[in-house]
C-alpha cells in the first residue's frame, strides 16, 4: 500500500490556524540553533584566533599588541611544548589501543547468546557515564599507596602509582581504558550484530577455523565501525584533561592539555595559549583526516 509524504501543514491543525507556513515552522527550529552555535562556538572560536597573534594578557588591562606569527614560531620551538607533544601522542597510543582491544574483545565474549546479556552489558556500560572528575578521585583511592585495592590486590605494597615519573602515564591511561572501553564494546557489539549469519555457516559447513573465520570474516566487516571507534577516541584522547590533573602532578605525565591550562591560566599568556590551541586543533584535524582517508579504504574493499 503506496503512502504519501505530508508536505504541507493540515489546515485544521493549531500552527495553520495561527498563520504558519512551512518554512516558518521549519526556521522556528533551526534558527535558533543556528545562532546558540553562533554565539558559543564560532564567535569565540574566531576571537581566539586574533588573539593568538597578540601578546594578550588576561590578568593585565594593557591592551594587545599584534606580534603576527611570534606564538606560533616560540611555541613550535620550544623543546618543553614539543616533549608535551610527545608525552601527549604516548598516552594517545597507549589508551587507544587498550580501549580498542579491550572494548572489542569483551564485544566479543557478548556477541552470543548468554543469560543475563542485556543486564550485563548495562553494567559494563556504566563507567563511561560517569563523569570524568567523579572516575578521577574514584581511581586516585585506588592507587593510594597506603590502602589502595590495586596495590593490595597485587602484592605491590606501598607502591606509589601517580608519584613514580615512570608509571604516572600508564596510570592515567589505564584509568582511562577503564572509562572509555565500554565505548568501543558497544559499537562494536553493533557492529559484529550486523554480520549475516548465513557467512559463518557457509564458513562452518567449509569447515573453516575460527582464526579464519575472525580474519576472514569477522574483521574485515567490522573494521569500519572500529575505525569510528579509533576516530572519536583519539580526538577525546588528544583533549583529555581532567582525569590527567586530577590524578597526578608528575611532569612525565603532562598533557598538553595541561600545559595549555597553565599557560592560559597560571602564566596568563593568553595570547600565546590561543596559538597553542590552534596549534593542537590543527594536529587533530590533520590525524583525524588521516583516518577518515583511510575508513573510505576500509569501506571500498
Amino acid at each position: 500500500m503506496a503512502t504519501t509524504m505530508i508536505t504541507t501543514l493540515d489546515r485544521s491543525s493549531r500552527a495553520a490556524t495561527r498563520g504558519l507556513s512551512d518554512i516558518s515552522i521549519r526556521n522556528l527550529f533551526i534558527v535558533p540553533t543556528v545562532l546558540f552555535l553562533i554565539v558559543f562556538n564560532i564567535f569565540p572560536l574566531i576571537y581566539s584566533l586574533g588573539y593568538s597573534f597578540t601578546d594578550f594578557r588576561a590578568s593585565t588591562n594593557a591592551p594587545a599588541n599584534f606580534v603576527g606569527l611570534q606564538n606560533y614560531r616560540d611555541l613550535l620551538n620550544d623543546p618543553y611544548v614539543w616533549s608535551n607533544f610527545a608525552i601527549t601522542a604516548k598516552y594517545v597510543i597507549i589508551s587507544v589501543a587498550g580501549q580498542l582491544l579491550v572494548g572489542f574483545g569483551v564485544a566479543m565474549l557478548l556477541n552470543r547468546d548468554i543469560p543475563l546479556k542485556g543486564l550485563i552489558t548495562t553494567l559494563l556500560l556504566l563507567p563511561m557515564m560517569l563523569s570524568m572528575a567523579v572516575v578521577g578521585l574514584f581511581w586516585k583511592l585506588l592507587y593510594d599507596p597506603s590502602w589502595g585495592v590495586i596495590n593490595y590486590a597485587l602484592g605491590l605494597g606501598n607502591f606509589e602509582w601517580l608519584a613514580d615519573p615512570k608509571m604516572a602515564l600508564y596510570a592515567v591511561a589505564l584509568t582511562d581504558i577503564w572509562m572509555w572501553s565500554p565505548f568501543v564494546m558497544l559499537l562494536s557489539l553493533a557492529g559484529l550484530s550486523a554480520v549475516p549469519k548465513h557467512l559463518y555457516e557457509a564458513a562452518a559447513i567449509d569447515r573453516a577455523g575460527p582464526f579464519y573465520t575472525f580474519f576472514r570474516i569477522t574483521l574485515p566487516l567490522v573494521a569500519p565501525i572500529l575505525m569510528i571507534a579509533v576516530i572519536f577516541r583519539t580526538m577525546e584522547a588528544f583533549k583529555t584533561f581532567d582525569l590527567a590533573y586530577i590524578l597526578t602532578s608528575q611532569p612525565t605525565a603532562e598533557l598538553i592539555s595541561i600545559r595549555l591550562y597553565k599557560m592560559a591560566f597560571q602564566e596568563w599568556q593568553t595570547g600565546r595559549s590561543c596559538a597553542m590551541a590552534y596549534i593542537v586543533l590543527i594536529m587533530v584535524l590533520a590525524i583525524t583526516n588521516i583516518y577518515v582517508k583511510y575508513l573510505n579504504k576500509v569501506k571500498e574493499r
